[in-house]
């Protein structure tokens, strides 16, 4: 059995990397997907998907050292379902308000901001815009 996953989203925030005991490299960060499109009564929507994101070894290096909060990327890897729920995790916010998380263990990670533009963008960053279904090549 096999399954992937694949996202193009921008950066939530910045990578967080740590150590596990044996002395492994873990990079979480999030991802939020975004979706626009037009309802038959010419209602504007957009739907925005959040996935957190965890990378292993030499690219959870390289993703902590050049992914910042804002830039665009590519993650395929494996959806990691809750165990209780078989589903997103469930768990309950600060606000008392249900929430929900698609998590998802990177196989690989592309970089889709240039080094330029990232850092010109990166003030004004806002991870509510990113690629919207027209913009894809197939």
């Amino acid at each position: 059995m096999f399954h992937k996953i694949t996202i193009i989203g921008n950066l939530g925030g910045d990578p967080e990397m740590r150590y596990t005991q044996n002395g492994k490299t873990v990079t979480n960060f999030s991802v939020a997907a975004n979706r626009k499109y037009t309802k038959s009564d010419g209602e504007k929507v957009e739907e925005t998907v959040w996935f957190r994101i965890t990378v292993w070894g030499r690219q959870a290096e390289t993703c902590n050292q050049y992914l910042k909060k804002g830039k665009l990327v590519r993650v395929e890897g494996r959806l990691n379902a809750d165990p209780a729920t078989g589903g997103p995790r469930i768990w309950t916010g600060n606000d008392g308000q249900p929430r929900a998380s698609f998590e998802i263990t990177a196989q690989s990670v592309l970089f889709l901001s240039s080094r330029d533009a990232a850092a010109q963008s990166a003030p004004a960053a806002n991870a509510s815009t990113g690629p919207v279904e027209e913009d894809i090549p197939f």
